[in-house]
């Protein structure tokens, strides 16, 4: 089993350009079979889960070519609407694929989805959107039958909680059907107006990506299209946070400052000299960071979940006490035992974590999801001896090549066998 070996104590310096967006590349991948032809996709990541959804394009009968970064999807061919179970349990994101082949086939048939174990993330609202424009649903062993019922059009649909996945799914069926739907309580991540841009190159009529209230006038023909894919926010907020708990300074390409605005004020109020314009983030920290105001999850704008536990690694070795709310998900803070034995002083209480700043020393620590392992490399930056960090498996779902970023950045980061 592969560990990352890091010595910590060094500052972080240099330049970074971001990858793709994660989080935004998926559904634009799913999107591509609504037309057929070839749609080119630039700025897409080399994750392992960019690599299931391609697969899953190739069993539906896609062709699927990458050349470095650039991934060109053939949706001419397309002629499965089945996706097999072990495929969709190896990410959450794939059920954004219902509302695509909804849309493309008039059915889908999948398993229930995979991914991080974060808490309870129920499909409902996706299966709530679809079912309100017209979609008839069975479930049988744990796979889910779709397909378009004879009252199949646009309409007016609420979402309860703003959901990033069901605003998707809805989106993608929409385009599909005939006449105008409007998603009331939509989410409004970034991620969405990147989704919405690509379906605009397709010729698709969507608008409002970023409120919380998209229109949709679905029913007419798409084509192939060709789209970059936006910068990824999350992993620019783990670099961000990884310089904040190392120290140094960084300049950060490929990303766009006003999808981390929350980010980017909580950091400045722990100390960290923070200056962004249009060609990216500059970040630099001569002292550790401080105890800040109450940081508390939300849907976008608000703090991300994403970046909670990357920024709670940075502050562990900081001075002062700040306090976590976590309201996204149940599990979230499945890294903080791995901290501890860090020498982090964290004591959580349900979703409140309070944390006070103290010197860390290198231990073996064990990663359990996506952004928690992250976090355990952002505390081996400023701990004082060596660690060994293993789970990388799930660093590979979210971040492109890590241990190489770090290290043109001068951190002594090493991939080594356990």
């Amino acid at each position: 089993m592969c560990v990352y070996e890091i010595t910590g104590g060094r500052p972080l310096a240099g330049q970074l350009t971001v990858q793709g967006a994660k989080n935004s590349v998926l559904p634009i991948l799913a999107a591509s079979i609504l037309a057929p032809g070839e749609s080119v996709i630039h700025n897409c990541p080399d994750l392992s889960d960019v690599s299931a959804t391609l697969d899953i394009l190739r069993l539906l009968g896609c062709g699927v070519r990458r050349e470095g970064h650039t991934v060109r999807v053939d949706a001419s061919t397309l002629g499965e609407s089945r996706i097999p179970d072990q495929l969709m349990g190896e990410l959450r994101s794939s059920v954004v694929f219902l509302g695509a082949l909804l849309s493309r086939c008039g059915g889908a048939e999948l398993a229930y989805p995979g991914g991080c174990e974060l808490g309870p993330r129920p499909i409902d609202l996706h299966l709530m959107a679809l079912q309100t424009l017209g979609a008839e649903i069975e479930e049988e062993q744990g796979r889910l039958r779709c397909r378009w019922g004879p009252g199949m059009s646009g309409r007016e649909l609420y979402l309860s909680i703003p959901s990033v996945g069901a605003t998707e799914n809805a989106i993608l069926a929409a385009c599909g059907c005939w006449g105008v739907t409007t998603i009331i309580g939509a989410a409004r991540e970034p991620e969405i107006e990147d989704l919405q841009a690509f379906l605009q190159a397709m010729g698709a009529e969507v608008t409002g990506a970023g409120t919380s209230t998209i229109v949709v006038a679905g029913g007419g023909q798409l084509h192939p299209a060709e789209h970059t894919v936006m910068g990824d926010r999350m992993a620019a907020a783990t670099y961000l946070c990884a310089v904040g708990a190392a120290g140094g300074c960084v300049r950060l390409r490929g990303v766009e400052p006003r999808h981390l605005t929350a980010v980017l004020s909580v950091l400045e109020e722990a100390g960290a000299d923070v200056q962004a314009d249009r060609e990216g983030i500059s970040i630099a920290c001569a002292e550790p960071l401080c105890g800040v105001r109450p940081v508390r999850t939300a849907p976008h704008p608000g703090f991300p979940t994403d970046a909670q536990a990357p920024l709670m690694a940075a502050l562990c070795g900081g001075t002062g006490t700040t306090m976590f709310v976590e309201n996204m998900f149940s599990s979230r803070y499945r890294h903080v035992g791995e901290l501890v034995r860090m020498g982090a002083d964290i004591q959580v209480d349900g979703r409140v974590a309070v944390v006070t700043g103290r010197h860390l020393r290198g231990a073996g620590v064990r990663g359990t999801d996506l952004r928690g392992t992250a976090a355990l490399v952002v505390a081996a930056l400023a701990a004082k001896g060596t660690s060994q960090v293993s789970g990388i498996r799930y660093i590979r779902r979210g971040y492109q090549d890590l241990e190489g970023a770090l290290s043109t950045l001068g951190a002594d980061i090493k991939l080594t066998e356990e």
